[in-house]
């Protein structure tokens, strides 16, 4: 139709609440058509993508640097730049994106993964009589409804219980609730529910039983965000989109218009981080879509120009999945400081969060301690008293910058905006900032709606909704059974596939490695309690994959699941990307250390770590110091005061389990503090002191030196493996 030809270029950077209500079932029939209508349209309007498969990062490069001219570059490379450079290349735009980093490498890849209208602005929009707010909640449920639709692999509805512990809420509740569900219209996902306290209690097991009257429970989306994020970018490269991760704007370029006389941007000065090289990539429209860093740009183009951006830092945790159900989550409303939590199973574990606090703007923001015991303070007053909520069951911790926005065009310049800001500088800039992740297609819609019109460009109207994602089109819910059957591979592993790469889970099983086993035929894992295999390293650098941070973090989420297996997991993923990209001894090293660096300061690993130092206090009874010092000598048979390697393999090797010295040495070094080699008393008792107050969990030396001790006599073989993957 329209839109038949080939596409060369778009550079991307980076009433009152009464008559609301009453007017919803007339609007929502309007809509309900529109929406049906839009999705029609789009499917008649989009062509096949130009390329079968993204094209690799140096033919990016060579087309950033040999294009004359772009129609826009966009800047940043998150969910709105990728956003914006989809929804330009699918006009017909020729289109750039160029980002600093990796893609969703910022506040993208670190969200709560929910896909939701925003219950709370819903609340807030009924009690302020606020239309504005009302509005944002319908958009964002209208775009939560697409984004389910177009990338069914990597999102899904997701039930959330509210639970009701005084009477009066229970009315209070159900009726925003059911008038959350009234806003969606047909875009509804499932209708709220009350469930009484036994039914309740059913459902989420591990919840505070004492004065619970029932739940309610709603439905919203979630999805694996940093992977979502990938997938917009990717399906822009195949649109024809010049994209490429690593390539920072230095400068922004700028000519003088020969009809007002006026300087205008006309582009940026790129500079390829892994190699150094610089360039000049031109472009009739340049977008600031760079999250936090907005103003950064903004200062690029005139350093004397207010700042618009407010920072924001919003800390998750996780922990293991046996805090929550595996398909049901758990708000908190009303935390002790007025702020909302969300407790939700996620890839198998549970995440919590989030906090919400001032910060500066940083490429490396760090959880800190005290927003992470806030946190777990706020979970054990929603969990039961059975269930003990340990500091060492977090296993990884990180913190988001979320860029909140005042619009520079407002008569209020200090009030936060609700929704996004679409700003437009004397020089042409165009500046996308705030919004959130789920509104992300129409925030990238109205942006290149102002593009177009500021600059004259020759478009049509926007075509994203309903265009599937990379992944997308011809996924299903069984796809996971013909890659067990045809390639051999685990169930669960298949199933990660599936809902990681869609119907290009295939592509990746066909890289993957022969077991050697009976069963599963391929598929070598990277670590064995998560079901990423090797083969994913290799495809990983197929998406743009440049370092082993980038495969840790967002083409596997294994820094976001556990830290330690992470780090684990490094060696190998170090080792199978420098075969792919030829990296010599020392860029591997080079590598390990930048990502262990990674994963100690943004991932929680430091956090979690000073739960146990040579500094830590020793809080134990009497009656437990006699205990423990009489396990530590049945190892310490010597009474050297310590025990090495040599130590625990005599006392395994007399109850005849054999294990091999590189394990060993792993687990003493868990708890070799002075890392001197060898493990001493006041270390053991460091460890167990620090166990018993729940800062730390999962010790695999004081689970192997119990079990020893218990079955000496029984000669039972003693299992090894990390508990819960953590501390």
């Amino acid at each position: 139709m329209a839109f038949q030809k080939a596409v060369k270029g778009t550079i991307l950077v980076g009433g009152g609440a009464l008559a609301t209500v009453l007017g919803l079932s007339h609007f929502a029939h309007y809509k309900r058509k529109q929406v049906n209508l839009a999705f029609v349209e789009a499917a008649d309007c989009i062509s096949e993508p130009v390329n079968r498969e993204p094209p690799s990062r140096e033919a990016q490069i060579l087309t950033l640097k040999n294009t004359s001219e772009f129609d826009v570059l966009v800047i940043g490379g998150g969910a709105t730049g990728s956003g914006c450079a989809l929804d330009a290349v699918t006009r017909g735009l020729k289109t750039a994106l160029v980002e600093r980093d990796d893609f969703s490498s910022g506040t993208s890849s670190r969200s709560t993964k929910l896909i939701h209208g925003g219950v709370r602005y819903l609340q807030k929009a009924i009690m302020k009589l606020d239309i504005e707010q009302y509005r944002m909640v319908k958009e964002a449920l209208h775009e939560r409804a697409n984004l389910l639709e177009i990338a069914p692999h990597l999102s899904a509805p997701l039930p959330i219980m509210l639970p009701i512990y005084k009477w009066w809420q229970l009315p209070y509740y159900w009726v925003g609730i059911k008038l959350y569900d009234l806003v969606a219209g047909s875009n509804c996902l499932k209708s709220s529910y009350v469930l009484s306290k036994s039914r309740a209690l059913e459902h989420f097991p591990m919840l505070q039983k004492d004065k619970l009257v029932g739940a309610i429970v709603y439905y919203d989306g979630q999805h694996n965000d940093a992977r979502m994020n990938l997938a917009i970018a990717l399906t822009a490269a195949r649109y024809g989109a010049a994209t490429a991760n690593y390539m920072e704007v230095m400068s922004l370029l700028k000519k003088t218009d020969p009809q007002t006389g006026k300087e205008r941007v006309s582009g940026a000065r790129c500079k390829d981080v892994l190699t150094g090289e610089e360039f000049d990539v031109r472009a009739k429209c340049v977008i600031n879509a760079t999250g936090p860093f907005t103003d950064t740009v903004r200062k690029m183009d005139d350093k004397d120009t207010t700042a618009i951006c407010q920072p924001s830092a919003g800390v998750h945790i996780v922990m293991p999945g046996y805090y929550s159900p595996e398909s049901m989550g758990l708000l908190d409303p009303a935390t002790s400081d007025g702020r909302v939590i969300f407790f939700l199973p996620w890839q198998k574990m549970t995440i919590a969060g989030t906090t919400d606090t001032p910060t500066d703007v940083t490429h490396h923001p760090i959880p800190s301690e005290e927003d992470i015991n806030f946190i777990l303070n706020e979970v054990r007053n929603y969990l039961s008293c059975d269930v003990e909520v340990r500091r060492g069951d977090v296993l990884a911790a990180w913190s988001g910058i979320r860029p909140l926005v005042t619009d520079p065009k407002s008569a209020d310049t200090k009030s936060i905006s609700r929704n996004h800001v679409v700003d437009i500088s004397e020089s042409g800039l165009i500046t996308i900032a705030g919004g959130k992740w789920t509104t992300y297609r129409s925030m990238a819609e109205d942006t290149i709606n102002a593009a177009v019109k500021a600059h004259n460009l020759k478009a049509g109207p926007s075509r994203t909704v309903g265009l599937f994602l990379q992944g997308g089109k011809d996924w299903s819910p069984t796809l996971y059974i013909r890659l067990v059957q045809d390639y051999g591979l685990e169930s669960e592993v298949a199933q990660h596939l599936a809902a990681t790469y869609g119907d290009k889970a295939f592509e990746v099983a066909k890289m993957a490695s022969v077991t050697g086993k009976r069963w599963p035929i391929v598929g070598v894992r990277l670590v064995s309690e998560f079901p990423y295999i090797e083969a994913e390293v290799k495809y990983g650098i197929k998406e743009y994959a440049c370092t082993a941070v980038d495969m840790i973090s967002r083409r596997t989420r294994l820094a976001f699941l556990n830290v330690q297996a992470a780090e684990e997991a490094l060696p190998r993923i170090v080792e199978l990307m420098g075969r792919e990209l030829n990296w010599d001894d020392s860029k591997k090293e080079e590598e390990l250390e930048t990502a262990r660096k990674f994963l100690y300061y943004e991932m929680g690993y430091k956090s979690r770590s000073e739960q146990l130092t040579d500094r830590s206090e020793i809080s134990l009874l009497p009656s437990d110091i006699d205990r423990y010092k009489k396990r530590f000598h049945k190892f310490d048979a010597d009474q050297k005061g310590f025990i090495t390697i040599v130590d625990v393999q005599r006392v395994l090797e007399s109850i005849g389990v054999q294990m091999d010295e590189n394990t060993l040495h792993e687990i003493l070094n868990e708890v070799d503090l002075n890392k001197n080699g060898q493990v001493e008393l006041n270390e053991f008792l460091q460890l167990m002191s620090a166990i018993q107050k729940g800062r730390v969990s999962g010790s695999r030396l004081a689970i192997l030196m119990k079990t020893a001790e218990e079955n000496l006599d029984r000669r039972v073989p003693i299992p090894v493996d990390r508990s819960c993957g953590g501390f």
